[in-house]
């Protein structure tokens, strides 16, 4: 369907949200960007979560906010947001929203299979693809390994033939990295999606320098706990080593945490708020921690 005006309206009071920040955030170059290692290709170390933020239903005025958030990312240099089945709305909303940017060409689009059924796979995927309305995903991920011995086979294929460009794995919350493990020391993937930040730092042990050494690009979410981590942050001012490395909120600390990890490429932080997207994107640049001060990082959000 054609934007409305009032959708128009909306989307142009996010750019007039964004043009409100400080003109030296504004004039920064565009975000650091990291290869994905299996073809060499750049993607902004910071892209857009869709988990509970953009399963808002039918809910008109809640898909606006959600537009207007994908079109302050746009604006902000973003170019990769992950979607699941799992997500309710979430991939609707997005659909409606890339609609009304006019399909930006920057997008990176990143998707999942979540189904029990292998066979249920390519109709999943084709329903899942028009709710987008994309000719194609640019990244597919068995989602939570479910039926991954099933759902590989497909991806793959699908890959060989034009269909999609790369083919991923995913878990969350520190669960079955055994698994994961084995599939990245087995299987051709190029990405694998977990979940790292300050206090979960279980995957430095094997799984983040495993897909340095195979290759594989590493999409991190859960940056913030759900907001959880933020929260209990938030209690306290923001350290004085924080200007140091050009941070003005604590969420910007623990993505600059996430992305300075050499093998991570990507962090995807969920947001509702345009404000919050800026401050996000706006984490992926120079100057980000060395290895002293990520310990600080890592430390302060253990006391908390």
């Amino acid at each position: 369907m054609d934007i409305s005006r009032r959708s128009l309206f909306h989307l142009l009071a996010a750019g007039a949200t964004m043009t409100a920040f400080p003109a030296a955030v504004r004039a920064q170059e565009k975000p650091l960007t990291r290869p994905i290692p299996s073809t060499g290709e750049p993607i902004p170390a910071v892209g857009l979560g869709s988990w509970i933020t953009f399963n808002v239903g039918d809910d008109a005025a809640a898909r606006r906010s959600c537009a207007e958030v994908m079109a302050a990312f746009f604006r902000a240099g973003g170019r990769l947001i992950d979607s699941s089945p799992m997500y309710g709305s979430s991939q609707a909303v997005i659909g409606q929203g890339l609609h009304e940017l006019g399909m930006p060409p920057a997008l990176f689009s990143a998707e999942k299979v979540w189904i029990g059924s292998g066979r249920s796979g390519p109709e999943q995927i084709e329903e899942t693809r028009r709710r987008w309305s994309v000719s194609r995903f640019d990244l597919l991920q068995v989602h939570n390994l479910r039926a991954w011995e099933e759902h590989l086979p497909t991806l793959f294929a699908m890959k060989a033939e034009g269909r999609l460009r790369y083919v991923g794995i995913t878990t969350s919350e520190g669960r079955r990295h055994a698994d994961m493990e084995k599939i990245m020391r087995g299987q051709p993937i190029d990405f694998v999606q977990l979940t790292y930040n300050p206090l979960d730092r279980e995957v430095e042990e094997r799984l983040l320098p495993l897909a340095r050494d195979r290759g594989i690009a590493v999409i991190v979410n859960r940056p913030f706990r759900q907001g959880a981590l933020l929260h209990a942050l938030e209690r306290t001012p923001l350290p004085g080593w924080a200007a140091a490395i050009g941070c003005r909120s604590r969420a910007q600390a623990v993505l600059k945490f996430i992305v300075s990890h050499p093998a991570v490429t990507c962090a995807i932080p969920a947001t509702t708020r345009v404000d919050h997207v800026v401050e996000n994107l706006d984490a992926a640049r120079q100057p980000l921690p060395d290895e002293d001060l990520r310990r600080r990082i890592a430390d302060d959000a253990g006391k908390a």
